[in-house]
């Protein structure tokens, strides 16, 4: 109960504080009035919208990495452990890393959770998070375990967190956008063009909310295509048979996977919900382990 009141009490405080942030910046930038008398002023329109889609998608990923460490209670190893298990996990890290030519070597962490599963963050290729859980270094071997976080790595390497921040400001900005505008055509369907009215703010919310469901679409399908990418990459990181070893390994215990803890950081993850959706942000297993295994 405490957890879940902590998590909670970060939720609600950091979404206040990106409120504030853009609130103050709207203000400053004198574009919060769009409808006016004469119609829309367009300019005006897709400013805001840009600031609050775009700036709010930003703004979590400035604090990815602290937002993962409190909500899922990621706890950093030091480079200098002497526990075994857990210095072999940072020096894999950081040779997988070296593989990549990364700029900087990740920050490398273990959050307590019986769910087999590994996720990588951050807002830049020189400050990034590779997290596994408790249940990953329990259940998989050495080498399964190189395939997940040469998968983890790949993400990093391929820029996957600031793509995803890019994709999903453009969808919340577009979104915005067309539910003003498409929301002013109905409020104003056979009325003087001198005289126009600003439409209701119940309107503009529903039409948000149905658009927000296409924009979630295009969101996951951008995400299953990153997923096949970084697989990709693992292997040629880490080698084919590791990387489809990882695969089959958590495909054998999707019994162990979470998800109803902490839906929001699930696009981070290398394994996701076991059915196919339009909502899914990963790909089937069975379909990234056939693609791997048809590479020649």
């Amino acid at each position: 109960m405490f957890a879940f009141a902590k998590r909670t009490l970060i939720f609600l405080g950091v979404n206040a504080l990106i409120l504030l942030t853009l609130s103050i910046t709207l203000n400053l930038l004198g574009v919060g009035h769009y409808f006016t008398a004469r119609g829309i002023d367009f300019r005006s329109l897709l400013i805001f919208c840009l600031v609050w889609g775009m700036g709010g998608a930003f703004i979590s990923l400035a604090l990815s990495r602290i937002m993962a460490k409190w909500m899922m209670g990621v706890q950093v190893i030091d480079p200098n452990t002497t526990e075994p298990a857990l210095h072999e996990l940072v020096a894999t890290v950081h040779r997988l890393a070296r593989a990549a030519n990364l700029p900087e070597m990740p920050e490398v962490g273990l959050y307590p959770s019986p769910e087999i599963n590994a996720f990588a963050t951050g807002p830049t290729k020189s400050r990034a998070l590779v997290a596994v859980s408790a249940g990953l270094l329990e259940r998989m071997d050495r080498a399964q375990v190189e395939g997940v976080l040469a998968h983890e790595i790949a993400h990093v390497a391929n820029g996957d967190m600031v793509t995803m921040t890019l994709v999903q400001g453009v969808i919340n900005a577009l979104v915005m956008f067309l539910a003003r505008v498409i929301a002013f055509f109905l409020a104003n369907r056979g009325r003087d063009s001198d005289s126009s009215s600003a439409p209701s703010y119940l309107v503009i919310f529903l039409l948000e909310m149905v658009l927000s469901v296409l924009g979630m679409i295009a969101v996951a399908a951008f995400s299953r295509y990153r997923e096949y990418r970084a697989d990709a990459g693992g292997a040629a990181l880490a080698g084919r048979e590791k990387m489809v070893g990882a695969l089959e390994a958590l495909q054998d215990s999707m019994r162990y996977v979470d998800l109803t803890h902490k839906e929001s950081l699930a696009t981070l993850k290398i394994s996701g919900r076991p059915k196919f959706s339009l909502f899914s942000t990963h790909p089937p297993l069975e379909d990234r382990i056939a693609r791997l295994k048809a590479q020649v």
